[in-house]
Protein backbone atom coordinates (compact mmCIF):
# COMPACT_ATOMS: atom_id res chain seq x y z
CA UNK A 1 0.00 0.00 0.00
CA UNK A 2 1.67 3.21 -0.95
CA UNK A 3 1.39 6.79 0.71
CA UNK A 4 -1.69 7.85 -0.32
CA UNK A 5 -3.43 4.59 0.48
CA UNK A 6 -2.45 4.80 4.05
CA UNK A 7 -3.59 8.52 3.86
CA UNK A 8 -6.78 7.76 2.70
CA UNK A 9 -7.13 5.13 5.56
CA UNK A 10 -5.97 7.37 7.70
CA UNK A 11 -8.51 10.07 6.78
CA UNK A 12 -11.41 7.33 6.34
CA UNK A 13 -10.47 5.72 10.39
CA UNK A 14 -11.01 9.91 11.31
CA UNK A 15 -14.38 9.92 9.83
CA UNK A 16 -15.42 6.52 11.69
CA UNK A 17 -13.80 7.72 14.54
CA UNK A 18 -15.81 10.92 14.34
CA UNK A 19 -19.06 8.96 13.53
CA UNK A 20 -18.67 6.41 16.60
CA UNK A 21 -18.49 9.59 18.72
CA UNK A 22 -21.37 10.65 17.39
CA UNK A 23 -23.34 7.33 17.48
CA UNK A 24 -22.02 7.35 21.20
CA UNK A 25 -22.92 10.66 22.19
CA UNK A 26 -26.24 10.68 20.24
CA UNK A 27 -27.29 7.46 19.65
CA UNK A 28 -29.95 7.01 22.15
CA UNK A 29 -32.14 8.64 19.69
CA UNK A 30 -31.91 6.18 17.34
CA UNK A 31 -32.78 3.19 19.78
CA UNK A 32 -36.23 5.10 19.62
CA UNK A 33 -36.57 4.34 16.24
CA UNK A 34 -34.53 1.26 15.98
CA UNK A 35 -34.92 -0.17 19.60
CA UNK A 36 -32.85 -3.36 18.41
CA UNK A 37 -30.16 -0.90 18.02
CA UNK A 38 -29.70 -0.47 21.74
CA UNK A 39 -27.98 -3.68 21.97
CA UNK A 40 -24.81 -1.83 20.11
CA UNK A 41 -25.36 1.69 21.31
CA UNK A 42 -24.67 0.53 24.87
CA UNK A 43 -21.92 -1.18 24.96
CA UNK A 44 -19.95 1.49 22.87
CA UNK A 45 -21.57 4.22 25.01
CA UNK A 46 -20.44 2.70 27.51
CA UNK A 47 -16.91 2.28 25.86
CA UNK A 48 -16.95 5.81 24.99
CA UNK A 49 -17.85 6.83 28.40
CA UNK A 50 -14.82 4.53 29.88
CA UNK A 51 -12.40 6.10 27.55
CA UNK A 52 -12.93 9.42 28.88
CA UNK A 53 -12.68 8.31 32.66
CA UNK A 54 -9.98 6.49 32.59
CA UNK A 55 -8.51 8.71 30.29
CA UNK A 56 -7.04 5.44 28.05
CA UNK A 57 -6.28 6.63 24.34
CA UNK A 58 -8.82 4.74 21.77
CA UNK A 59 -7.33 2.21 20.10
CA UNK A 60 -8.13 4.04 16.58
CA UNK A 61 -5.83 7.00 17.47
CA UNK A 62 -2.32 4.77 17.50
CA UNK A 63 -3.74 3.28 13.92
CA UNK A 64 -4.37 6.35 12.44
CA UNK A 65 -1.48 8.39 13.74
CA UNK A 66 0.63 4.76 12.05
CA UNK A 67 -1.01 5.04 9.11
CA UNK A 68 -0.17 8.60 9.11
CA UNK A 69 3.77 8.28 9.70
CA UNK A 70 3.80 5.72 7.19
CA UNK A 71 2.52 7.89 4.48
CA UNK A 72 4.45 10.65 5.43
CA UNK A 73 2.82 12.91 7.22
CA UNK A 74 3.77 14.87 10.63
CA UNK A 75 0.64 16.34 11.35
CA UNK A 76 -2.91 16.61 10.03
CA UNK A 77 -2.17 19.53 8.06
CA UNK A 78 -4.44 19.85 4.65
CA UNK A 79 -7.69 18.62 3.24
CA UNK A 80 -11.15 18.41 4.70
CA UNK A 81 -10.62 15.96 6.99
CA UNK A 82 -7.85 17.96 8.34
CA UNK A 83 -9.48 20.85 8.80
CA UNK A 84 -13.10 20.23 10.13
CA UNK A 85 -13.22 16.54 11.03
CA UNK A 86 -9.71 16.52 12.95
CA UNK A 87 -10.58 19.07 15.51
CA UNK A 88 -13.70 17.58 16.59
CA UNK A 89 -12.43 14.51 17.29
CA UNK A 90 -9.34 15.71 18.58
CA UNK A 91 -10.19 18.83 20.82
CA UNK A 92 -7.08 21.33 21.39
CA UNK A 93 -6.63 22.05 25.18
CA UNK A 94 -8.55 18.51 25.96
CA UNK A 95 -7.10 17.82 29.71
CA UNK A 96 -8.33 15.09 31.22
CA UNK A 97 -10.54 16.93 33.85
CA UNK A 98 -12.34 18.26 30.93
CA UNK A 99 -12.58 14.39 29.46
CA UNK A 100 -14.15 13.78 32.74
CA UNK A 101 -16.43 16.29 32.39
CA UNK A 102 -17.27 15.19 28.54
CA UNK A 103 -17.75 11.49 29.87
CA UNK A 104 -19.86 12.98 32.28
CA UNK A 105 -21.94 14.77 30.04
CA UNK A 106 -22.57 11.72 27.49
CA UNK A 107 -23.36 9.54 30.67
CA UNK A 108 -26.26 11.52 31.78
CA UNK A 109 -27.50 12.64 28.72
CA UNK A 110 -27.82 8.70 27.84
CA UNK A 111 -29.16 8.00 30.66
CA UNK A 112 -31.83 10.84 30.38
CA UNK A 113 -32.68 9.67 26.86
CA UNK A 114 -32.98 5.95 27.68
CA UNK A 115 -34.96 7.02 30.81
CA UNK A 116 -37.71 8.92 28.90
CA UNK A 117 -37.79 5.83 26.15
CA UNK A 118 -38.40 3.18 28.70
CA UNK A 119 -41.07 4.94 30.42
CA UNK A 120 -42.55 5.76 27.19
CA UNK A 121 -42.61 2.30 26.43
CA UNK A 122 -44.05 0.97 29.43
CA UNK A 123 -46.46 3.48 29.21
CA UNK A 124 -47.66 2.46 25.88
CA UNK A 125 -47.48 -1.06 26.75
CA UNK A 126 -49.63 -0.56 29.84
CA UNK A 127 -52.14 1.54 27.43
CA UNK A 128 -52.57 -1.41 25.26
CA UNK A 129 -52.39 -4.21 27.87
CA UNK A 130 -54.11 -2.67 31.03
CA UNK A 131 -54.43 -5.97 32.80
CA UNK A 132 -50.60 -5.54 33.42
CA UNK A 133 -51.33 -3.01 35.86
CA UNK A 134 -54.43 -4.62 37.32
CA UNK A 135 -51.80 -7.61 38.53
CA UNK A 136 -49.95 -5.71 40.81
CA UNK A 137 -53.55 -5.15 42.51
CA UNK A 138 -54.14 -8.53 42.69
CA UNK A 139 -51.07 -9.56 44.44
CA UNK A 140 -51.07 -7.35 47.72
CA UNK A 141 -54.13 -8.01 49.92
Amino acid sequence: MGPMLYRLAADALVVIHFGFIIFVALGAFLVWRWPRLAWIHLPAAAWGILIEFVEWTCPLTPLENHWRHVAGQAGYEGGFVAHYVIPLVYPPGLTPALQAVLGTIVLFFNAFVYTIYFGRRRLTCLHRNPSLSDRKSDTNP
